[in-house]
């Protein structure tokens, strides 16, 4: 009890300090937020020996003997301020907290920080409230804390141009308006239910006003989470914001917190009907899909991690939407795996940045001998990512493929539509492999640029965190199903039996043997010797005009006639709801300029028509 008040406490009290320390001790700040994230990442694993309980400020206030006079007001003031452990919050809090001290290590030299003002203090503040909702077993409580992450999500854009100022303030606004929107579900839950504790809360989707409460809350948690069609503010986000603010938040935190929500409204606030099953997948699919497909055509690199961020998050939604143990423990898993690989990528992409100054993959090349380990790293993160084993995001995928078929045994709609989610699912791995082809070839491979040529390897202080996260791709990957899934997922979703067989240790283990006499087979055979020369064809060398660059294959799929109207409606904007509204938004508003012509006689007639509408309100 007191290790889950601490750690919520302790950052939140730390970042604000940090406001009073002068800009010029940035230095300072970023050991001392090192120093907290990692004394929080101590209380998170002394968590795990904690027995699962729910308790209020007040108790543990009388535990502590804190305000013992006034202990009965007290507790009246903060009786409803419930907290709980269990084993799913507890697996949520340690990989916030060992994610987060990652970033903080790695943000110390990234040169974007550098310019921010008050940036510890804004993640530090961050991370004591994505304790609290963890941890919050009030939804009133949850909703305080999933509200302020919205503003420090805000402040942690830089804001020093006008697109990333757009950004945010976008983030901000589609953040806010989900916010709203699960303030209804919860006054819906209380009216139904009578209490806002969440252990107390088990609803079925029987009828319109649960189904209404269901869909408020499922809204606020895949806009957090970054999903179809509340997904637009991640790519935007992760463009203009600083490598190590995207790989903290719509990377990391914001994917935890907001599938965190998902699992605990469909697995503990609603038992889900066939009809909400049917939707969960629908969207899942269109997720992984849709935002795959547009990170194909990309070329920021930052942006194209963006829309993968999104594409990631359907195959989680589909998981939790199966209903079934293994789905659920496979949501859960490709949750962690991915804030491990996506965070993994978008420190990768702020070392590229910072070393190069480019953000545009037709700028870049060649830079695998420059940056070989951020080119090891991001190699594995981007097969971690694609679903190819023996990495950690194969270990997930397989394991929702597996229970996509097991689903296909009942005999409702959705699972009778087995074969539909899972080739969507199988087509969004191999659309995502495409795509980071793309991204390791247009950075890494091919001739490098000769503005280029000085370009070194970032300082160990920001590799050392992204190999870190490289070996747990492996690590995750290698021993997933004899060791990471019983030990951290099976406590939370229930154990299970796999159909198929998977011996993820044995196959791993084989395939990274295989790397090894791969790599020791080519270095042996004494490569130096390989003469290199230029072309030369007709008296001239057109060594740079006859190469093939490899984001030209890519831009012909924008050229295909079923793919291209699509495309030209998604650079207008079609599918972004925020713009959508405030197009809105602007057509209403001229509407109503019209409507004031200055002439008396059209006032008094819309006082009227008000007065008249009113009274038939009042009349129904």
């Amino acid at each position: 009890m007191t290790q889950a008040i601490n750690i919520i406490a302790f950052p939140i009290l730390i970042g604000l300090l940090l406001f009073l320390l002068p800009p010029s001790l940035r230095i300072i700040k970023g050991i001392i937020a090192i120093v907290v994230t990692l004394f929080c990442s101590y209380l998170a694993i002394a968590l795990f020996s904690v027995d699962p309980l729910v308790f209020t400020l007040g108790d543990w206030v009388e535990a502590t003997g804190i305000l013992a006079p006034e202990m009965d007001a007290y507790a009246n003031a903060v009786k409803y301020s419930s907290f709980s452990i269990d084993n799913l919050s507890k697996l949520i809090v340690v990989f916030v907290s060992l994610l987060s001290l990652l970033v903080a290590v790695y943000s110390t030299l990234y040169k974007t920080v550098i310019n921010m003002r008050n940036y510890y203090a804004y993640f530090l503040i961050t991370l004591g409230f994505s304790f609290g909702a963890v941890l919050a077993n009030n939804l009133l409580l949850f909703l305080i804390c999933w509200g302020i992450l919205g503003l420090t999500l805000y402040k942690l854009i830089r804001g020093h141009d006008e697109a990333s100022s757009a950004a945010a303030k976008k983030t901000l606004i589609i953040i806010g308006a989900s916010d709203g929107i699960m303030i209804l579900g919860i006054a819906l839950i209380w009216r139904i239910s009578g209490t806002l504790n969440m252990d107390e809360i088990a609803l079925h989707t029987s009828d319109a006003v649960r189904v209404i409460a269901f869909l408020a809350l499922i809204i606020g948690s895949f806009t957090k989470a970054g999903a179809f069609p509340f997904h637009t503010w991640v790519p935007d986000y992760a463009e203009t914001a600083p490598a190590t603010s995207s790989a903290y938040l719509p990377a990391s935190l914001d994917k935890l917190l907001g599938i965190y929500f998902l699992a605990r409204i469909t697995t503990q606030l609603f038992t889900m009907g066939e009809w909400m099953r049917f939707i969960l997948l629908t969207i899942g699919v269109i997720t992984i899909i849709s935002a795959v497909m547009m990170a194909l055509v990309q070329h920021n690199y930052k942006r194209l991690l963006g829309f993968h961020a999104v594409s990631q998050v359907g195959y989680m939604i589909v998981g939790f939407g199966l209903g079934s143990l293994i789905g659920i423990a496979a949501g859960l898993f490709h949750m962690i795996n991915n804030a491990i690989y996506k965070g993994g990528l978008f420190l990768a992409a702020g070392a590229v940045e910072q070393q190069t100054g480019k953000d545009e993959m037709e700028d870049l090349g060649g830079l695998s001998r420059a940056m070989p380990i951020t080119f090891l790293a991001a190699l594995i993160f981007a097969l971690s990512i694609s679903g190819i084993p023996p990495f950690n995001g194969f270990a997930s995928k397989w394991m929702i493929y597996q229970g996509i078929i097991d689903f296909g045994q009942g005999a409702g709609i959705a699972n009778k539509l087995w074969i539909v989610w899972l080739g969507l699912a199988v087509l969004g791995s191999a659309l995502t492999l495409a795509s980071f082809i793309k991204f390791a070839g247009g950075i890494f491979l091919g001739r490098q640029r000769k503005e280029l040529a000085g370009v070194k390897e970032v300082s160990p202080v920001m590799w050392v965190p992204m190999l870190l996260l490289a070996l747990a791709c492996i690590g995750f990957g290698v021993f997933s199903s004899n060791v990471v899934v019983p030990k951290l997922f099976m406590p939370v979703s229930g154990t299970f039996e796999y159909t198929g067989l998977w011996a993820s240790s044995t196959v791993g283990v084989l395939v990274l043997v295989s790397i090894a006499l791969g790599i020791l087979i080519y270095l042996v055979g004494n490569i130096k010797n390989f003469r290199t020369s230029d072309s030369f064809v007709g008296g001239e060398k057109m060594q740079e005009e006859t190469s093939y660059p490899t984001l030209e294959f890519y831009k012909s799929i924008q050229e295909f006639k079923w793919l291209a109207f699509m495309y030209r409606k998604a650079k207008d904007k079609w599918f972004d709801l925020y713009d959508l509204s405030r197009r809105f938004c602007s057509w209403v508003g001229r509407l109503f300029s019209r409507a004031h012509s200055g002439v008396l006689h059209d006032y008094a007639l819309w006082v009227f028509a008000g007065l008249v509408i009113l009274l038939l309100l009042l009349i129904t």
